[in-house]
């Protein structure tokens, strides 16, 4: 039987949906009957159902035989297009996906795809505020609690460690794409086929296979920050893609951010790395030299500027460094790692405080927080995910 710890588990229950979408006698009495016997289940169900509703239920204009056929065309469509790499889904999660789009009328592949992927942001949402790591691959969905450490090898063989120790081991088809995702506050490394290490830090996803083919090396960061240590093979080029711009390796060690709302940068290490832009009217290969940043811009290109790259990969070994750094960035970053926002504005002079040391990500908020009020000689409340910093009284 399948386990249910959160509302997100029965948003990947084919039953689950057809329950809300389809109900009838026979699915009634059993989801009546497992709530029964699992009522610690029951907030979550009325989670799962209430995202359901605002997500499209509530708006659809199509009669029972209409809503029937309209569900069966979505899951023989998700069915055939799972080998297509370019989606890039969450295919357990597809039958909620496909719910989405129940407010339809009339439905053709075009128009498919245009939601899918709309929705694949806020589908990836949930699972970058949940509290679990998410490893999603062709078969199944697996959450971990603690920061995990993913080690692919042979023949589709993975073991992933976790923060305790302990060692799981599982079997990854190789002709899918998988997907690892680092909520809010986590952190984790995965070594891929080929050696090369990456570690993945706070709110991010990765799309990986888990054998590269014979000709090249590819993986995506969706969303989120990398820092990522490339085996040398001059025979299979590696490359990362993201969403503007795409890097080549030439065996290096390098950083990416990629997050939401942030500028996009790429900071290299050692080694050499060429960018090119998506945007068709810039395809010039831009190549950068150890310790420079490249920061992308809106309009495809590239600003290049020399750095001290222990700032922006220090996050990596579990603290965020700093040298005369304006207060304001450094509440940027950790509001960024926590996903928290700050309000500050009733203290003028913290926009011209700096600081200079260490700050440690540490799994308990306060200890992080009250390092900053030292930092900055200030105090904090917090209400849900806003922080309050105000002047320390004396």
């Amino acid at each position: 039987m399948q386990e249910y710890s959160k509302y997100t588990d029965f948003l990947k229950d084919r039953q689950f949906i057809r329950w809300q979408l389809l109900p009838d006698d026979a699915l009634n009495k059993y989801w009546q009957d497992f709530i029964k016997h699992h009522p610690e289940s029951e907030k979550e169900i009325q989670r799962a159902i209430t995202f359901l509703k605002n997500e499209g239920l509530n708006k659809c204009s199509l009669n029972e035989t209409g809503r029937a056929l309209l569900f069966d065309k979505i899951q023989t469509t998700i069915q055939k297009r799972r080998k297509v790499k370019h989606l890039r889904l969450f295919w357990y999660s597809a039958a909620a996906v496909a719910l989405l789009l129940i407010g339809l009328t009339q439905f053709n592949s075009q128009r498919e795809d245009a939601i899918i992927t709309a929705n694949k942001e806020l589908i990836m949402g949930e699972f970058l505020n949940s509290e679990d790591i998410q490893l999603i691959t062709s078969e199944e969905s697996i959450s971990f609690q603690n920061d995990i450490d993913v080690k692919l090898g042979k023949e589709g063989k993975a073991e992933i460690m976790q923060k305790n120790k302990e060692v799981q081991k599982i079997e990854i088809k190789q002709e899918q794409l998988n997907t690892l995702i680092i909520p809010y506050g986590k952190r984790s490394t995965i070594t891929l086929a080929d050696g090369s290490r990456v570690w993945l830090n706070s709110g991010s996803v990765l799309e990986f296979p888990v054998q590269f083919d014979r000709k090249k090396r590819e993986i995506r960061l969706t969303s989120g920050e990398m820092y990522i240590e490339v085996t040398p093979d001059q025979n299979k080029p590696f490359f990362v893609h993201t969403s503007n711009f795409n890097v080549r390796v030439y065996g290096t060690k390098f950083n990416i951010s990629n997050y939401t709302g942030s500028l996009q940068t790429i900071v290299l290490v050692e080694g050499s790395v060429s960018l090119k832009s998506n945007d068709p009217n810039y395809q010039k290969e831009l190549f950068i030299t150890p310790s420079e940043k490249a920061i992308y811009s809106e309009n495809g290109t590239f600003n290049t500027q020399k750095v001290d790259v222990n700032q922006f990969i220090s996050w990596k070994d579990g603290h965020l460094s700093f040298d005369k750094t304006p207060i304001t960035e450094v509440l940027q970053q950790i509001g960024r790692y926590y996903n928290l926002s700050f309000d500050y504005e009733q203290d003028v002079n913290l926009q011209k405080r700096t600081c200079s040391g260490k700050i440690y990500l540490s799994d308990n908020l306060d200890n992080v927080m009250t390092t900053i009020g030292l930092l900055s000689s200030t105090a904090y409340s917090r209400v849900d995910n806003q922080i309050f910093i105000t002047h320390k009284p004396l």
